[in-house]
């Protein structure tokens, strides 16, 4: 089954790629690997959800956060590849949790990005990653994520 069509299959949909709110582009190729530049839990161009995790924000809330951002990465990746059918393996991601004194449950709130690229991509959704705990992020967003992605040779 091609990825997009596990998509639909999962009911979900990539939204319109972000617009950039500083100087950088939303995703670069070198080679065959895609950068995507980090993303929030934006939904046209708004931001759906602000706190600490820890504080405000509980660690579903943060799962659910981090699968809007990295939907929002997705579509960085699909602006440049035109469809997910040309990734070939997801290679990394990189998850930021703004975290309240005391919060240690980065990983499990990334993992809610992480469990969703193993649903969309399979075997090839399996990447590596890192999960850290930062004081802030952009607008007072809870979570960040970025991909890297390796695309099939044309």
């Amino acid at each position: 089954m091609s990825y997009e069509a596990k998509l639909t299959e999962l009911g979900l949909s990539i939204p319109q790629t972000p617009k950039p709110v500083a100087n950088y582009v939303p995703a670069v190729q070198v080679g065959n690997l895609i950068f995507a530049s980090g993303q929030t839990p934006t939904a046209a161009g708004q931001l759906t959800m602000k706190g600490k995790l820890g504080a405000e924000i509980s660690v579903e809330q943060g799962q659910e956060g981090a699968r809007m951002a990295l939907l929002n990465c997705l579509a960085e990746v699909r602006s440049v590849t035109g469809s997910l059918d040309a990734v070939e393996r997801i290679v990394k991601l990189n998850g930021y949790v703004a975290s309240a004194e005391g919060f240690g449950a980065q990983p499990q709130v990334i993992n809610g990005a992480s469990l969703l690229l193993e649903q969309i991509f399979g075997d090839a959704g399996k990447h590596a990653r890192a999960a850290v705990g930062v004081a802030e992020l952009p607008s007072g967003a809870p979570v960040e994520v970025e991909l890297i992605v390796a695309v099939k040779a044309k």
